[in-house]
């Protein structure tokens, strides 16, 4: 009796395994399995304290619905980490600020007001912004988003806050 429930066991363990390993490999095939390549970045959290309002939400499709940031609570925004001035200025009525960062990694906070320009160097943690309001985030907070070569990322993968998946035993 024992047999075969150690042996169906065994095969669940395998295929989650595998499964497991293609994805993690999919995602970081470059820098081994598990590894995130963004995890190391040294980012600074762009409020004091650190209050997540609303997380990522990522989208099934590439234009379906989804929340492709993090909305933090606060009143002044710091850079999170060295980097370039790319786009100062109001976007459908809300006041938006991009930096950036190199690598192909760019992050934009709204809504805020700067004093910045284009093409101003950032240093991590400097004061970037002023909260305002308007667009969809809740009055008295910053949304964060962040593309890496075009591509909305999770930032929390950059602030160190996205905890490593953990398989757990089965049956």
């Amino acid at each position: 009796m024992a047999l075969p429930f150690a042996r169906r066991a065994l095969d669940v363990i395998v295929v989650i395994l595998t499964f497991g390993a293609v994805l993690v490999g999919a995602a970081a095939p470059a820098r081994g399995v598990g590894a995130d390549p963004l995890a190391d970045s040294g980012w600074l959290w762009p409020v004091t304290p650190v209050r997540i309002v609303r997380g990522w939400e990522a989208p099934a499709r590439p234009y379906g619905p989804g929340h492709r940031g993090i909305d933090l609570a606060g009143a002044e925004v710091r850079s999170p980490a060295d980097g370039t001035v790319a786009f100062v200025g109001p976007v459908a009525g809300r006041g938006v600020l991009t930096v950036d960062f190199g690598g192909g990694l760019v992050g934009s906070v709204e809504p805020v007001s700067s004093d910045l320009k284009v093409g101003d160097r950032v240093t991590r943690g400097q004061r970037i912004a002023t909260v305002t309001e308007g667009g969809h985030t809740p009055s008295g907070a910053v949304h964060l988003g962040v593309r890496l070569d075009g591509e909305y990322v999770n930032p929390l993968r950059l602030l160190g806050g996205v905890p490593r998946a953990v398989l757990l035993p089965c049956c």
